[in-house]
């Protein structure tokens, strides 16, 4: 018997999965945990309790449940939500709360200052990202002005995966792919870390050595083993963000290839033949050498659902509510019966990069009903997601196929909306573990177990979701009015803030 385990810490949920060396799945387990919003446009996790433990927890279980022995793990692969920032002492234990990627906001006057000592067109030249909130660099320097006594006592700057790696093997090393979210701190055209442009942010000892994806990047120690239950000397990959994991998962491999991720927030890759160069993308070296991708992401997509069920049906059965709600939306008009909603509820990422845009609900009258707004809520992400699609078409890297993956494509209306708006063809595969599922295949891969086009037949196209032409009269208007009021409303909502 040869098992490879993969686990994947996500925003609210961590899963893991336990494979063979034909991609069947012998155990599968998931572990539930919170994201912190201590105070409006911060998000944090707790990295011993959110992101350790569930690994040990996730680890122990599937060896329980699936009966194969800890010898019989023949690699381990990780990822995990990125790009964060987790300052640790020498001990590699955490300082603080992990600082999330984009949906934290919280350094918007240092992405403003380091853009203008930089200079714009600089940074996206030689990081291939402009500043956002999806960038760590402008979060360390927001560390080290805000907090310098935690700042003093830092040895190490980790993302997610290389805390959860280093927790394994010892090791202090970040995929490429992960590192070029350190943006102005890494740069595209050398693949490295520049000590020019991080000179007034960090020493770069503080950062962990860049490597690629499926290189080994060392064993499990006694000591995590003692903790994991998986067997002292097993190989640990470098691994990597988990949306790069869940493409891998669904078989995006190639140039023209996009990834869709329906999960906390939309997250978008796509594989590209060459670097693509729009501050409204991000770039990033892709997992393998010599191939690139262009991501994109909305800040609040899941995490809205979730808060539309927790603040707005709390009538509703928690087990059953996310189904009920789907059926109430579903009752509802394509259109939601003329309601539009922009999904900014924590700012938003691309392609308008608006750290103070808000949410809004346009179009209410007293016939809506919670149906209507809830399809609306879903309708507003869709429509978010258009525009990215736009986007991607503007900055000359039209997909040539798009891959839909994770929990909301199982929310019908959701799903159906964003083939309508978009008039795009979804193709969904057979298995829907995501990320952890990636891992476990990369984790495979990096001892030459498999090549890496044995993804299509671990994993099978299973069907397709394709839009409804009736509906595009409807969707183009609303599509077209989706757009109007952000730009009617956006210096409002900077004003609201005082």
């Amino acid at each position: 018997m040869k098992a490879y385990l993969g686990i994947d810490i996500g925003t609210f949920e961590s899963k893991g999965v336990l494979v063979d060396g034909a991609g069947r799945i012998l155990a599968s387990a998931a572990q539930p945990h919170k994201m912190l919003v201590p105070q409006p446009g911060w998000a944090e996790h707790r990295p011993q309790e959110d992101w350790w433990a569930d690994f040990t927890t996730i680890s122990r279980t599937l060896l329980a449940e699936s009966g194969v022995s800890p010898a019989e793990v023949k690699a381990v692969g990780t990822s995990a939500i990125g790009p964060c920032m987790l300052p640790v002492d020498g001990d590699g234990e955490p300082l603080m709360n992990a600082v999330l990627y984009g949906v934290d906001t919280r350094a918007a006057d240092e992405i403003e200052e380091l853009t203008g000592a930089i200079g714009e067109e600089a940074i996206l030249d030689r990081c291939g990202n402009a500043l956002t909130s999806q960038s760590v660099g402008p979060k360390i320097l927001w560390l080290r002005r805000k907090h310098p006594e935690i700042f003093a006592r830092t040895r190490k700057i980790h993302t997610s995966t290389s805390w959860l790696v280093h927790r394994l093997t010892g090791a202090c090393v970040i995929d490429h792919y992960s590192a070029a979210g350190t943006s102005p701190i890494y740069t595209a055209d050398t693949l490295g870390y520049d000590a020019a442009l991080a000179r007034d942010i960090v020493d770069l000892d503080l950062l962990p050595e860049p490597a690629w994806t499926t290189d080994v990047a060392g064993t499990v120690t006694a000591r995590a083993a003692g903790e994991t239950g998986l067997a002292a000397g097993t190989p640990v990959i470098v691994g990597t963000i988990d949306a790069a994991s869940e493409a891998i998962s669904v078989g995006v491999l190639d140039a023209g290839d996009m990834m869709l991720m329906y999960g906390s927030t939309i997250f978008i890759i796509t594989i590209t033949a060459s670097r693509v160069r729009d501050r409204r993308l991000w770039y990033a070296p892709w997992l393998f050498p010599g191939q690139h991708a262009s991501m994109s992401g909305l800040a609040t997509s899941g995490t809205l659902t979730h808060w539309f069920r927790d603040t707005l049906a709390r009538d509703l059965d928690p087990a059953t509510a996310m189904i009920a709600l789907a059926a109430e939306a579903e009752g509802s008009p394509p259109g939601a019966n003329g309601l539009v909603l922009l999904p900014y509820f924590s700012g938003e990422r691309t392609p308008i990069h608006d750290p103070h845009a808000r949410g809004v609900l346009f179009g209410l009258n007293l016939t809506h009903t919670r149906g209507d707004i809830y399809r609306a809520l879903l309708e507003g992400i869709a429509n978010g997601t258009n525009h990215i699609f736009e986007t991607y078409v503007e900055a000359g890297a039209d997909p040539a196929a798009v891959y839909a993956v994770g929990g909301g494509t199982r929310n019908k209306p959701w799903a159906q909306a964003t083939s309508d708006i978009s008039g795009r063809i979804q193709i969904l595969r057979e298995k829907t573990m995501g990320a952890s599922y990636g891992d476990a295949f990369l984790a495979a891969l990096a001892i030459g177990d498999v090549r890496r086009e044995d993804i299509r037949t671990w994993n099978p196209v299973a069907s397709e979701i394709v839009a409804d032409p009736a509906t595009a009269g409807v969707y183009d208007r609303q599509y077209a009015v989706f757009k109007d009021v952000y730009s009617r409303t956006h210096d409002l909502m900077r004003r609201l803030e005082g």
